[in-house]
C-alpha cells in the first residue's frame, strides 16, 4: 500500500478546516470533548502554536487536510492528541499518523488519554505500542463526567 498520509507543519490555511472538524457532533460524542466556539478555538490554536516545547502537525491524507495530530507537556507528562475529520475515519489514517509521528517526538514514556467508549481510538494507540496503564474519571468541559483509560508508550 502506498503511504497516502503525511505529516506537515500546521498552517493558517489549515485552522478553519481544524476549526470545523472539531465542530462534528458525533466526533464531540465520541471523544466526549465539546465544541469550542470560533473564537475559543483560535484563542486555544495561537496558544499552542506559540509553545516551542509542542510538536503539533497537520495529518494530509489524499492531498486533503484529514486532521491534527500533537504533543505537549501536562501535569508533568509528555501526552499525545489526534483529531480526524469524520469523512476520514476508518481508513487507518489516524494509525498511519501516530506511527509516523512517533518518529518526530521521541520522549517516553508518552501518554495517550482516550474515552473509554472510543474504541477506535483505543486501537489506534494500542496498535501503536501504548499499554492500557490505567484509568481516570474527570468532567468534561461541558460539565459531562467522562471516563477515560490512561495508555503509556514506554522506551
Amino acid at each position: 500500500m502506498v503511504n497516502q498520509v503525511q505529516l506537515r507543519d500546521v498552517t493558517d490555511y489549515d485552522l478553519p478546516i481544524l476549526f470545523e472538524y472539531q465542530r462534528d457532533p458525533e466526533a464531540n460524542a465520541m471523544s466526549a470533548i465539546p465544541a469550542r466556539d470560533e473564537n475559543t478555538f483560535s484563542t486555544h490554536w495561537k496558544k499552542i502554536l506559540s509553545d516551542p516545547t509542542n510538536i503539533l502537525k497537520t495529518i494530509v491524507y489524499d492531498g486533503q487536510v484529514a486532521g491534527s495530530i500533537v504533543s505537549f507537556g501536562m501535569a508533568g507528562e509528555r501526552e499525545v492528541g489526534y483529531w480526524i475529520g469524520r469523512e476520514f475515519w476508518g481508513k487507518g489514517i489516524a494509525t498511519q499518523a501516530l506511527s509516523d509521528f512517533l518518529t518526530l517526538e521521541s520522549t517516553r514514556p508518552l501518554y495517550g488519554y482516550v474515552a473509554k467508549h472510543n474504541l477506535g481510538s483505543l486501537r489506534v494507540l494500542e496498535k501503536c505500542g501504548f499499554n492500557v496503564t490505567g484509568e481516570n474519571k474527570y468532567s468534561n468541559p461541558a460539565g459531562k463526567e467522562v471516563e477515560e483509560f490512561i495508555l503509556k508508550l514506554s522506551a
